[in-house]
């Protein structure tokens, strides 16, 4: 079992990890999903004792990594986004050492490079020089290293980056395998990733935890944004005419099929049962088929594990701007400049300004420049810097 309490990582102001707290059961593969910059990497780098926490504790197996990292690192393999390897060994070579870094017995190390070689694949290039491999199987190494001795919990950081698709295929498979017989934990920022091979899904954003589950109950928690979509043949508005007449059906939405006559009709529902029980695709079966319009095709659609992840990390977003106290509807905010009135943006993204530290016009195209205004902010900085010098003398 894995603990981490109250987590905090404070990058001089910037809090990578914001109090993050969460308990991971042994024996089943848990996906760390986020957006790029949420915080997963720095949150596998300190529960791996790679780099130190601001506060709080992480317990492996009830010992801290921290206060007994060699007892806690004893029962973590761990893959970092980069394999770390040494390019002028052969493969075998490499396991063979990681293997005595672990302290692995001297007369166990064949059999345990033979092993995870063979989980990793990598029987038939074991003669080969790192520096020689591509991508994937530099990763793949890296797996085999981290999963030598079999410690009981394997921490993977974004293991299948920069992969093609059958790659990306052959390391899930392998993942899948270390789920029957140990914790895996796998971040990753590609949704279908994590929903083929997780048991269970922790939502990071901004260094906070904003959701975790199985994915079949995230889905649920959802379910009242499931719908339908159907093809129907008949009149546009005595379709939309039969459909507002169903109180399930809300967000009704018509467009061309393609073929002449045909709509395609897509709606949420509030509930898969009329209030006395019937089904709410009898319901709309017979609704259409009082008019003589045919059905064509109908079927079920329900929330996908993206627009779960999409609507959770933008209720975040906005749970976090009115903590800050920020406008959410859109109004322009920030801190007024004394001088100009203007907020600190209109300024250091005018063109009055950048012509004034430049000597340089702009085109329309020019002002929107992104690498422009960041100049602009560097040379504001460094002015508001100067004048602080010149305050002190």
């Amino acid at each position: 079992m894995i603990e981490v309490r109250n987590l905090v990582k404070d990058y001089g102001g910037h809090l990578a990890v914001d109090h993050l707290s969460f308990t991971i059961d042994d024996g089943q593969i848990y996906g760390f999903l986020g957006p790029n910059g949420a915080g997963k990497s720095t949150t596998m780098n300190i529960m791996t004792g790679y780099i130190g926490a601001t506060e709080g504790d992480v317990l492996i197996n009830g010992h801290n990594i921290l206060e007994d990292g060699e007892k806690a690192k004893k029962c973590i393999g761990y893959l970092p986004e980069l394999p770390p390897l040494y390019v002028d060994m052969t493969v075998k070579e490499q396991l063979l050492f990681a293997a005595e870094l672990k302290k692995i017995p001297k007369k166990e190390r064949e059999e345990a490079v033979h092993e995870v070689m063979e989980l990793a694949r990598l029987k038939e290039v074991q003669g080969r020089l790192i520096r020689n491999l591509s991508k994937g199987y530099r990763q793949r190494v890296g797996l085999a290293q981290a999963v030598l001795g079999f410690p009981p919990v394997i921490i993977l950081d974004e293991p299948t980056v920069g992969l093609d698709p059958k790659q990306i295929i052959e390391i899930r498979d392998t993942i899948r395998k270390l789920g029957q017989k140990h914790t895996v934990i796998l971040s990753s920022h590609i949704l279908s990733e994590v929903s083929a091979v997780c048991d269970h899904i922790m939502i990071i954003d901004k260094g906070r935890l904003i959701a975790s589950d199985t994915p079949e109950n995230l889905e649920l928690q959802m379910a009242g944004k499931a719908g339908m979509e159907l093809l129907i043949r008949g009149e546009k508005e005595q379709i939309l005419r039969i459909l507002e007449a169903i109180p399930q059906a809300a967000d009704v939405s018509l467009e061309e099929s393609g073929e002449e006559g045909i709509s395609r009709i897509s709606f949420c529902i509030s509930g898969k049962e009329d209030e006395d029980g019937t089904d709410i695709r009898e319901t709309i079966f017979f609704a259409f088929a009082d008019q003589r319009l045919p059905i064509l095709s109908m079927k079920a659609t329900k929330v996908s594990l993206e627009e779960v992840f999409l609507e959770l990390t933008a209720e975040a977003e906005t749970d976090s701007k009115e903590a800050d106290g920020e406008e959410t509807d859109g109004e322009e905010t920030g801190s007024k400049d004394t001088d100009s009135g203007k907020t600190d943006s209109e300024v250091t993204n005018s063109e009055e300004t950048y012509r004034e530290m430049t000597g340089r016009g702009l085109s329309g195209e020019d002002f929107d420049s992104d690498d422009r205004k960041e100049y602009v902010q560097d040379e504001v900085f460094k002015k508001e810097a100067g004048d602080r010098e010149g305050d002190k003398e």
